[in-house]
C-alpha cells in the first residue's frame, strides 16, 4: 500500500537487504529487521528478491515495500530487476513499487527499458522506482513513466565510477526539472541523520539508508579494519 504524499514526505525508508552467504540472508531475519524499521518510523522498506519480499509482506501486511532482484548475466551490467520476468516476480510477490535500472546500459538479452516500463504500466498496472546515476537518466526515466526517481546507482555504474555517493548534487538538477507529481528519492552512501537531512534540504521528498542501519556484515567488517590497521 502506498500511503498519501502528506504521510512519504520527509519520510525514511530502509533498505533491509543482506549479501549472499550472510547469516542475515534469511526471510525471518529480514522480516523482523523490516518490521522493527517500521515500528521505529521509518515510513517503507526496500527489499531484495522475491521471498524477501513475500515474508516481509506476510509479516508486515499493510507496509510499503519497494521491491528489486539482483540478478547478474554474462552479457550486462545491470543487475537491479533487468528483465519483464524480474519484474513479474518483485510484483507477484507483494511490492507497491518496482524499483529497477533506469540507466542507458545496455539490458539482458537487448531488452528494451522503455518496452519494459510500458509492459510493467499496461499489463501489472504497477508504479515504478527508476534507480539512476545522471540527471539525463532521471528525467528520461520519468518521461517514460516512472513514478518514483532515485539517485541510486550514482558513483556504481561505468560513467560515474569517479565519483563518491550521495548523489546530493544530483538533487536540485532533478527537483527543479522533475514534475512535482515525480517523487525523488536520494539513495546510497547516506551514513548519517545529518547527510539525510541534507539529502532533504537539496531537493529529495524521501531518503534510502540501508548499510548505516542495516548493513551489519559491511558495518563489522569496516570497524574491524580500522582497528587492526
Amino acid at each position: 500500500m502506498i500511503p498519501t504524499g502528506e504521510v512519504l514526505n520527509k519520510g525514511l525508508i530502509v533498505s533491509v537487504q543482506a549479501p549472499w552467504g550472510s547469516p542475515m540472508r534469511d526471510p525471518g531475519v529480514i522480516a523482523s529487521i523490516a518490521e522493527a524499521s517500521l515500528r521505529n518510523g521509518a515510513v517503507g522498506v526496500r527489499l531484495e528478491s522475491p521471498e524477501h519480499i513475500g515474508a516481509v509482506r506476510r509479516r508486515c501486511p499493510e507496509a510499503l515495500i519497494i521491491g528489486l532482484w539482483k540478478c547478474t548475466f554474462p552479457d550486462s551490467s545491470v543487475y537491479i530487476t533487468p528483465g519483464w520476468s524480474e519484474i513479474q516476480a518483485v510484483w507477484s510477490a507483494g511490492a507497491d513499487v518496482i524499483a529497477l535500472d533506469a540507466t542507458e546500459r545496455v539490458r539482458p538479452a537487448g531488452q528494451s527499458l522503455a518496452d519494459l516500463i510500458q509492459r510493467a504500466r499496461q499489463e501489472l498496472r504497477a508504479p515504478l522506482m527508476a534507480d539512476v546515476d545522471s540527471l539525463q537518466n532521471g528525467l528520461a526515466a520519468a518521461a517514460l513513466g516512472c513514478d518514483w526517481i532515485g539517485t541510486t546507482l550514482y558513483g556504481y555504474t561505468e560513467t560515474t565510477s569517479d565519483r563518491t555517493p550521495p548523489g546530493l548534487e544530483l538533487l536540485p538538477d532533478l527537483r527543479r526539472a522533475l514534475e512535482p507529481s515525480v517523487r525523488l528519492i536520494c539513495e546510497g552512501g547516506i551514513a548519517s541523520p545529518g547527510a539525510a537531512q541534507a539529502a532533504l534540504n537539496a531537493g529529495a521528498d524521501n531518503v534510502v539508508v540501508g548499510t548505516a542501519i542495516t548493513g551489519i556484515d559491511l558495518q563489522v567488517a569496516a570497524y574491524c579494519r580500522e582497528l587492526t590497521a
